[in-house]
Formats: C-alpha cells, sequence, structure tokens
C-alpha cells in the first residue's frame, strides 16, 4: 500500500468517534470542522471503508469505523508506548499527556502543578480540562484523572499522591445567629449549604468520627452544583458547609471560618487515577510522581 494513514489522521478520527461530532472535537483541537471533515474523508479513501455516518445533528461510528477504531487505539498506544521507552532511556519523557481534574482542585492545586512539570520536563505536551463529572478515562482518551475521594473503581489504577479529609466549617457571622451544633443530631436543624459535585451525593453527609461511620440528611435553602460558590456563600454567612481542608485551610487560619464539630470528617484524599494499559508508561510515571512531590512540599505540609 502506498498511501498509509498518518497518525494526526487517526487521533483526530478518535477524537470524533468519541465526541460523536465533527464540531465538538474541531473546538478540541482548535482547528475548523472543515477541516476536521476533510481529514476524515481522506483517511476514509486511504482504507476504503465508511468510518462514520453523518447527520445534520449527530456523528455516529459505523460497523468498519468500530473496527478501525480498536486498530488506531492499538496503534497509537504503541507509538505512546514507543516513546516512554526512548523516555526512560534518555531520562526525558516526551509526548501528549491528558489530565482532567475537578473545578475547585484542578484551577486552584492542580494547575499550578502542571505549570511546574512542564517547566522541568518540557518535551511533554499537556492538555488539561476541569470537569465537575464522573469521567469514563478510557472512552474519553484521558491519561490521568486528578481526583478527590475514595471511591474508585477497581480497574482502574490508583495511586494518593496526597492525604485530605473534609471538614465542616461555618462563618463566625452564621455562629453568632445560630447555635453552634454540638452534636450531628443538630444539623438537619441547620442550615446546610449542599453542593452536588461528580459522584458526590446530594444531601447526605457520610462522616466518620475514629472508627465509625454516620450518615446525615442535611436540607437548606441555598445549594449549587459548583464548590467555590458554596465556598464563598459560607463566608458570607450563610450556612455550614462540609469542604475539603485543603480549601478551607487559610480561612480558618485567619479566623474567616470556624471548624464545626472537629472529631467528624469525610475521608476525602487525592489520588491519581489512570487505565491499566498505561502502566507502564513513563509520562504518567514522572507525572504521578511529581505531583506527589509538589503537593507535599507547596499544599500540605
Amino acid at each position: 500500500m502506498n498511501n498509509l494513514p498518518i497518525l494526526q489522521d487517526l487521533r483526530i478520527f478518535l477524537l470524533v468517534a468519541r465526541k460523536a461530532s465533527f464540531a465538538a472535537a474541531a473546538e478540541e483541537i482548535g482547528v475548523s470542522p472543515a477541516l476536521i471533515s476533510k481529514r476524515i474523508s481522506i483517511l476514509e479513501s486511504i482504507l476504503n471503508v465508511i468510518l462514520l455516518h453523518r447527520t445534520t445533528r449527530r456523528v455516529s461510528i459505523t460497523e468498519d469505523g468500530e473496527r478501525i477504531y480498536e486498530w488506531a487505539q492499538r496503534i497509537l498506544d504503541d507509538v505512546n508506548q514507543m516513546f516512554d521507552e526512548i523516555s526512560e532511556l534518555r531520562q526525558e519523557p516526551q509526548g501528549i499527556i491528558k489530565v482532567v481534574s475537578s473545578f475547585g482542585l484542578g484551577r486552584r492545586f492542580v494547575a499550578p502543578a502542571l505549570s511546574a512539570l512542564i517547566k522541568n520536563y518540557p518535551q511533554l505536551e499537556l492538555r488539561f480540562d476541569v470537569e465537575d463529572r464522573i469521567i469514563d478515562l478510557a472512552t474519553e482518551g484521558i491519561d490521568l484523572d486528578i481526583r478527590v475521594g475514595d471511591d474508585i473503581d477497581k480497574n482502574l489504577i490508583a495511586r494518593k499522591i496526597a492525604s485530605n479529609r473534609r471538614i465542616l466549617c461555618a462563618s463566625p457571622a452564621y455562629l453568632a445567629r445560630n447555635p453552634m451544633p454540638k452534636s450531628l443530631n443538630e444539623l438537619p436543624s441547620h442550615s446546610c449549604l449542599v453542593i452536588k459535585e461528580r459522584d458526590h451525593p446530594f444531601g447526605i453527609w457520610q462522616l466518620k468520627s475514629n472508627s465509625d461511620s454516620h450518615s446525615v440528611k442535611v436540607t437548606g435553602s441555598m445549594s449549587s452544583n459548583h464548590g467555590e460558590i458554596i465556598h464563598q456563600w459560607c463566608l458570607d454567612g450563610h450556612g455550614i458547609i462540609l469542604r475539603s481542608y485543603w480549601d478551607v485551610r487559610e480561612n480558618i487560619e485567619s479566623g474567616a471560618l470556624i471548624h464545626i464539630l472537629p472529631e467528624y470528617y469525610q475521608s476525602a484524599n487525592i489520588w491519581a487515577v489512570y487505565v491499566t494499559r498505561l502502566a507502564m508508561s513513563a509520562r504518567i510515571r514522572v507525572t504521578v510522581e511529581f505531583l506527589e512531590r509538589y503537593f507535599q512540599l507547596h499544599y500540605l505540609t
């Protein structure tokens, strides 16, 4: 065969198939939908198959496209593994790494850490997204998820990069108007600021004290799907929050928030999570080890 598909066209095809949209794929890599369509057409011509069904509303993968998708994934995995082995020999990790995290953790902590990572390993090419939803790493082509919480699918590889817990907090202004809660049983009578974030249960706070577990149903007049909004509302005196220690530590130290019921907490360690096919990846190993050192040095002392 004189004409072989180029790797970038295979990557584009995988992206279009995952996004089910030429426009979404184009936005992802910063090109026009017309260019995406052209590259897919060239790939179809080279392979002599129809890869995608195109309609005005949606793009779906054909039966031939499903087979090519699997081959393309294996080919690109092999190319990445080649770069990983070269990186090991040169001790210079290189190649693309796609990282995702939640809004709050990602913006405040992961993004600065990744900035430092690229300064140390300039051969890496980084794509970082923030998403407050459950991410299917394999389906969405994500290499690394930096997440909070210990409930992780057993089919994924997870390495803890920092210890963390969620704690209960309220502002002095709120506590000036409401009695300080002395037990968990009093929480339902308080205004609690509830967040729906990723896979956290809405309005149910699972807490621990020593070896005991407790489930508390809380309510309040204000709720949001964004943790930083809830955090600000708490500072404004609207109620009680259950928030990661890394997020409220400075507020507690300054007196802007008060740690209440300190014997109760929710385990919320910070993990680097990736799929098993990346277990031997130098890019993943270097990134995870760097993030672990960075978090310990800058945030969690």
